[in-house]
């Protein structure tokens, strides 16, 4: 059917005809393997038309699939039919660049809100950018259509998109009876910038800038993914000291995001005591990461080539301590949440997603591991020097609240324990070399295990060394269905606390 390439480690290259990406999909669900991601891009420039790129977890690692589409009218069969979890991106493909779903159940607008003509798609080569004549889109009726659900009692709860605290916009419908939860829908979009149009043209260095800015919480998941992706297509290898300090950048801001989280958690149940030692704990972390590396949460310390910044003697010993300490705090920490009877009842039962649902919908990242899916990339498809580094993945099965709070204290320990070891080995020699000239149109596929779940950005070059095409992806995309899944017979005041429990990325997934 298709001749898979050895692309880059872990990875595999191949191109299909778009009518058999159907049972190529059904092959990979099948053999257990899942959808990652799914985007198109306009080739006009190239002598092609448009193309469809869809990237799937196997037992081979990531398999990186394209098939080219006709014009003027690119179309493709409807993915979500085997893997769920294509439906929202396939939407969004078709708002950005017109590549129609054929056969897709769900064909409504996802990102377009009145921000574009619905017949536009920024995306595309010839489009022109209405700023260039100051011209704005056409008056549109923008209701959404909502799926509404009907009967005795049953009434509606609109909350969003703007919220009473400082997080991201994003709209949810609940339809409800009493208290209890019938059906959540979904409408994001709202953090729509055009991030991917505004990457083209871009040089590599200020791509970076950008692509460690898609989703702010997973800085050094996206700058690395999108790093690793240049230095394949440009063909060069990073310097090992600075691999090593990646891979530090990366722990570090994974315990930072769980140590907030678990403090969220406690003050979704009232625990404020909670609340505040977690973020407390973490203060301490962030401060010490602006006194070694100069950005509290490490921007633009991985850039291509390797890292911009070192790790001195003096905070290799602090960080070190401090990785002791926190991790002597965090367990009385975790002996109190476990004995307060309060916050177990709040979060045992509650927002839970089955490991059969998990599986069938795609959950991915710590949620996913807290409903048995035992994904984990720095574990079983370890990039350098993860493949030196003994992972332990932790998982759970309950699939509720409680269950994605002891995954975030296992990975917390598991973080802060290879912190040290990395620390420990961290080899002597050059942080950062420069990469070499571009071959001609060439592309990478970047892939890194975020805090959040798998975060990837392919890249494409053209031939003077400006990005041609980049499409980031966060783990966010497969996990906001299953947060509509998770809530459903719950008790609207406990949607906060499910929520938080998945913290997902609007940003990451509005590009």
């Amino acid at each position: 059917m298709i001749q898979l390439q050895p692309f880059a480690p872990h990875i595999r290259r191949g191109r299909i005809a778009a009518e058999a990406l159907p049972a190529f999909a059904q092959v990979v669900k099948e053999e257990g393997g899942r959808l990652v991601a799914l985007w198109g891009s306009d080739d006009h420039h190239l002598g092609a038309g448009y193309a469809l790129h869809v990237t799937f977890i196997t037992a081979l690692g990531l398999v990186w699939i394209s098939a080219d589409l006709e014009a003027p009218a690119p179309a493709h069969p409807d993915l979500a039919g085997v893997f769920p979890q294509a439906e929202r991106m396939q939407r969004a493909n078709f708002d950005l660049l017109g590549i129609q779903a054929t056969g897709a159940v769900d064909a409504r607008k996802w990102l377009r809100h009145k921000a574009w003509n619905e017949d536009e798609f920024p995306l595309r080569r010839d489009y022109a950018a209405r700023a260039a004549d100051g011209q704005p889109p056409r008056a549109e009726f923008d209701a959404y259509p909502f799926i509404r659900v009907e009967g005795d009692g049953v009434h509606e709860i609109p909350v969003g998109p703007i919220h009473a605290g400082v997080i991201e916009p994003g709209h949810f419908r609940f339809s409800v009876v009493g208290e209890r939860v019938l059906k959540l829908e979904q409408r994001l979009g709202y953090t729509h910038q055009g991030v991917e149009k505004r990457f083209d043209g871009l040089d590599i260095a200020t791509g970076a800038r950008l692509a460690g800015r898609v989703s702010g919480d997973s800085h050094s998941a996206y700058a690395w993914a999108y790093c690793m992706a240049v230095e394949q297509a440009c063909g060069g290898e990073i310097p090992a000291r600075a691999a090593w300090l990646r891979a530090l950048f990366l722990e570090i801001e994974r315990i930072a995001n769980h140590l907030g989280d678990l403090g969220y958690l406690g003050n979704d149940v009232a625990f404020s005591f909670g609340f505040m030692q977690f973020w407390r704990i973490k203060e301490d972390w962030l401060r010490l990461c602006e006194k070694c590396f100069g950005h509290r949460y490490l921007f633009d310390c991985i850039v291509p080539g390797g890292v911009g910044v070192d790790l001195d003697d003096a905070c290799r010993t602090q960080l070190a301590a401090l990785t002791l300490a926190i991790d002597a705090e965090v367990r009385e920490l975790k002996a109190v949440y476990d004995e307060h009877a309060t916050l177990q009842d709040r979060f045992t039962h509650t927002g839970v997603v089955k490991p059969q649902m998990a599986a069938r919908l795609g959950l991915t990242g710590l949620a996913g591991r807290a409903s048995a899916q035992a994904w984990d990339a720095r574990a079983q498809f370890p990039q350098a020097p993860y493949d030196q580094l003994d992972v332990n993945m932790a998982t759970a099965r309950r699939g509720d609240v409680l269950a994605r709070a002891e995954v975030r204290f296992a990975e917390v320990h598991e973080s802060l324990r290879l912190i040290r070891e990395i620390l420990g080995r961290l080899p002597a020699g050059a942080i950062r070399q420069p990469l070499a000239a571009v071959p001609g149109v060439c592309e990478g596929l970047g892939w890194v295990e975020g805090w959040r779940g798998e975060v990837l950005v392919a890249v494409r070059i053209d031939a003077t060394g400006r990005l041609d095409r980049v499409h980031p992806h966060d783990p966010s995309w497969q996990n906001w269905p299953l947060l509509e899944v998770g809530v459903l017979g719950n008790i609207v005041p406990d949607f906060p606390l499910i929520n938080k429990s998945f913290n997902l990325s609007y940003s990451g997934q509005d590009l």
